[in-house]
């Protein structure tokens, strides 16, 4: 047991660490760049929920490490997140919300005006276990990272993003296919097959006439002929189907692999810098949360007093 058992039991991440990848998510963006080569011809790419940095790594070892000095000067990634991250080479960091509009102009000006080739997001909620809150939760951060794809996404982008496959992710598939040619369902071989977890690939990016960029999940409330009209499961409209598109390998995540003779242990390659349950392990350290409540802010959030200040001024 001790430091090997989980590198027994989870292969993705024993190789993670062997080939120095800062999660074992970096192998399914490379799994989806190997089926679908999303990566091909790409300069811009933004990588939304980046934080540690797995697919900010390797959107640089495709993008930027295998071009020349003269050719890395086209090559523009920004990685998004709240969270703090160590440096990448060839990435920049952007500590802001998504679903701010003023991020997807930040991002617009770092690309000098034009808009991304490619948008990539495998942002997740703290996990409860109740698959419809879970499955409902990852559906509004899907959509989030949607809603700032039409502001910063250009004609014929792609998408990629987290989904979990629950009820009522054929509404999710809807607003999808308002905005992409062609949409699937990719489930890499790095994602155990008893998780709900999937990715949606999107290509060939097309805003919908009449459309106005904004937050899609708003949206759902004002427009609903034409957005979800209800993702609780309560209310049931037509099932969505996309297509399934399933990543093979020779190892399987669910299988437990024994350790050679020449089985050397390795660390975390980078460990995350800010995530927000770090700052709570601390505080609670010293106190209860059964009788005390604690607010976790990232850097440049306002404070409690700072908002109500600014509710008494507006």
């Amino acid at each position: 047991m001790g430091k090997s058992s989980k590198d027994k039991r989870d292969i993705f991440y024993r190789l993670a660490k062997e080939q120095g990848w800062r999660a074992r998510s970096a192998f399914k963006l490379l799994q989806a760049d190997e089926t679908f080569n999303l990566l091909d011809g790409v300069t811009r790419a933004v990588d939304l929920c980046a934080a540690p940095g797995g697919w900010s790594q390797v959107l640089s070892k495709k993008m930027y490490e295998p071009r020349t000095a003269e050719e890395r000067q086209h090559v523009k990634i920004i990685a998004v997140d709240m969270q703090g991250m160590a440096p990448i080479d060839g990435v920049t960091e952007l500590r802001a919300d998504i679903t701010k509009e003023s991020t997807a102009n930040a991002i617009i000006e770092f690309f000098g005006g034009q808009k991304a080739q490619l948008v990539v997001s495998d942002g997740a909620p703290d996990i409860t276990g109740n698959h419809d809150w879970d499955g409902y939760m990852q559906a509004q951060l899907l959509l989030s990272a949607l809603s700032i794809s039409t502001y910063i996404l250009e004609e014929g982008g792609s998408f990629m993003g987290k989904v979990y496959r629950a009820a009522n992710t054929s509404e999710v598939y809807r607003q999808l296919k308002r905005f992409f040619k062609e949409a699937c369902v990719f489930k890499p071989s790095a994602s155990r097959n008893s998780s709900i977890e999937a990715f949606v690939v999107c290509r060939q990016f097309k805003m919908p006439k009449d459309h106005v960029p904004c937050n899609l999940i708003t949206e759902w409330y004002i427009r609903p002929e034409q957005a979800l009209k209800d993702i609780t499961g309560l209310k049931y409209g037509p099932v969505e189907h996309l297509p399934f598109v399933a990543h093979q390998c020779e190892y399987d995540a669910d299988l437990s692999y024994d350790l050679n003779e020449n089985y050397e242990h390795h660390e975390a390659v980078q460990k995350p810098l800010t995530a927000a349950y770090q700052a709570v392990i601390e505080k609670t350290r010293n106190m209860s949360m059964k009788y005390n409540s604690y607010v976790v802010r990232h850097d440049g959030e306002p404070s409690a007093e700072q908002e109500k200040n600014d509710k008494k001024t507006t």
